[in-house]
């Protein structure tokens, strides 16, 4: 909400109909991509078998 309203300065009514997909490109307009992607599926289960919880 922050980001949102402060920053975009979107008004409540816009910020409450904007998808977060929206709001990702806005804040990747603004301040650029992510560093580092998010892990593979594959990564993802490499890492679980590697770490298993419990």
């Amino acid at each position: 909400m922050r980001f949102g309203l402060g920053v975009l300065r979107l008004a409540p009514g816009e910020f409450w109909a904007t998808t977060p997909r929206e709001l990702h490109s806005a804040a990747e307009g603004l301040f650029g991509p992510r560093e580092g992607a998010a892990p593979s599926r594959q990564k993802l289960d490499a890492l679980m078998r590697a770490f298993p919880d419990g």
